[in-house]
């Protein structure tokens, strides 16, 4: 039995959750607020905000929002806020979590595949750093682990774990 699951799979169990919409410019997640919610992007673009600095924007459908939040019980880590109008599925985080196999799974493998990237950028990382590489190489390897550590469902459904760095 495979443990891999499917967007597809995910996004029918979805069908129940409510959809909400954002407009360009509107802040989905505050940082340091704690909503007990999970997000999943239906269509749109978002950008991820700490300090004031984008570190990443997210387009996939299926990307989950405020799972670490809700699974370590802490305050949320960044803002996420809409570039464009946008709309999720808005869950309970905990009623989702404990009554939704297939969310569950889907989460942890999401989960599971941007620690395996940040892990082999990670390694890459110390190499770059022991063989002396130039700091814009450097530069980049740290930008590619930061978008394994940011929500996103395209490591799972666009090509990755075959080449996490191309």
């Amino acid at each position: 039995m495979s443990l891999i699951l499917n967007q597809v799979t995910f996004q029918k169990s979805l069908a129940s959750l409510p959809l909400v919409s954002y407009q360009a410019g509107e802040t989905v997640i505050a940082d340091g607020s704690r909503t007990g919610r999970l997000l999943i992007l239906s269509k749109g673009t978002v950008a991820i905000v700490k300090e004031g600095t984008e570190i990443a924007k997210v387009a996939e459908p299926g990307a989950v929002f405020g799972e670490l939040s809700a699974l370590l019980d802490q305050p949320h880590a960044a803002d996420v806020r809409a570039t464009e109008a946008s709309e999720f599925h808005v869950a309970d985080a905990s009623t989702l979590l404990t009554q939704n196999p297939v969310a569950v799974l889907y989460v942890a493998t999401m989960l599971a595949h941007r620690l395996n990237g940040a892990n082999h950028a990670l390694i890459q990382l110390k190499h770059q750093l022991l063989t002396g590489e130039p700091p814009n190489v450097v530069a980049k390897t740290v930008s590619k682990m930061e978008g394994f550590l940011i929500a996103s469902a395209s490591l799972m459904y666009a090509g990755y774990p075959n080449d996490p760095y191309a």
